[in-house]
């Protein structure tokens, strides 16, 4: 299936976002949904957001100069005055189950979702690497839950972390009753293990989803910047709870994946957000490629 897409206006889906998030400027959202065949699965990978931050030297790279990071923008060719992610979900569609990691902000979410064919009430589970509003706003829709069929998983120390948050306050109210924990390692549902990926938050974790032989990572907010956080992955991100963990995870998380070869997913990198982290030099870089039965 090719992408469809279409533009949505760009209102007020930042209401649970936090001080970082809202001073991002937010394009007009764009609806979007690529499926790839992966094993005996289907997997679609929903756009929902966009959000844009100066390069100012307050969010990537933290104590390291604009001028610093505009010489790795420029060697990759990319706009050197602003820095744009990426916010997507994925959907892991098998024969019996329907499973969406994280929901994004709730910009386009529900849009691509339809361009999918998927309607709200199929999704079965929701797996949420983290509770940072770009990962669970698309939970709630109009006040209401957005999934009322499905069962909301994060880890243990995610979710006491959530519960704590002020940010994520309105958002917890609602979905609590629906969640269920579990610590990370442990297999989630049918073909998806959770796995630790300390720093960014208390309880953040990424996810491997299995067919056959074949593996797939979905790494979180591991890495943010498909330029950045690759060519400098010890540069301090102004996202991370423990700055020092999260900074050591990054670049053992990227060490192992470029040595490994693992197929990989992240959705802060460029739409679709599924390739592989190579080695260059004694740092990374990211190869968009889609799995080759597409």
């Amino acid at each position: 299936m090719r992408p469809f897409r279409y533009l949505i206006p760009s209102v007020a889906i930042f209401l649970f976002a936090s001080a970082t998030f809202a001073h991002a400027q937010m394009p007009p959202q764009e609806a979007s949904a690529k499926a790839v065949k992966f094993g005996q699965l289907d997997l679609v990978v929903l756009h929902d957001a966009q959000y844009v931050k100066p390069n100012d030297g307050k969010t990537y790279g933290l104590g390291h100069t604009p001028a610093e990071v505009t010489k790795i923008l420029n060697a990759s060719g990319a706009p050197t005055e602003n820095i744009t992610l990426s916010v997507d979900a994925l959907l892991i569609k098998g024969a019996d189950r329907v499973v969406m990691i994280d929901t994004g902000i709730g910009g386009a979410l529900q849009q691509s979702l339809e361009l999918s064919g998927t309607t709200p009430d199929q999704v079965n589970d929701i797996l949420i690497t983290h509770s940072h509003p770009d990962h669970i706003g698309g939970l709630v829709k109009d006040g209401k839950l957005a999934f009322r069929q499905a069962t909301i998983h994060m880890s243990a120390d995610e979710w006491a972390f959530a519960r704590k948050s002020e940010q994520a306050a309105a958002i917890v109210k609602l979905i609590d009753g629906h969640v269920k924990t579990f610590t990370p390692g442990a297999e989630v549902v049918p073909k998806i293990r959770s796995v630790s990926l300390p720093g960014h938050t208390p309880g953040h974790v990424g996810y491997e989803i299995r067919s056959g032989n074949e593996t797939l990572l979905d790494i979180g907010d591991t890495a943010h910047s498909s330029i950045i956080s690759l060519a400098e992955p010890d540069w301090p991100i102004a996202f991370d709870t423990d700055k020092k963990a999260a900074e050591a995870n990054r670049v053992s998380t990227l060490k192992e994946l470029a040595s490994s070869k693992q197929l990989v997913y992240s959705p802060h990198f460029p739409f679709p957000g599924i390739g592989y982290i190579t080695p260059q030099g004694d740092h990374f870089k990211w190869k968009p490629s889609l799995p080759s039965g597409n």
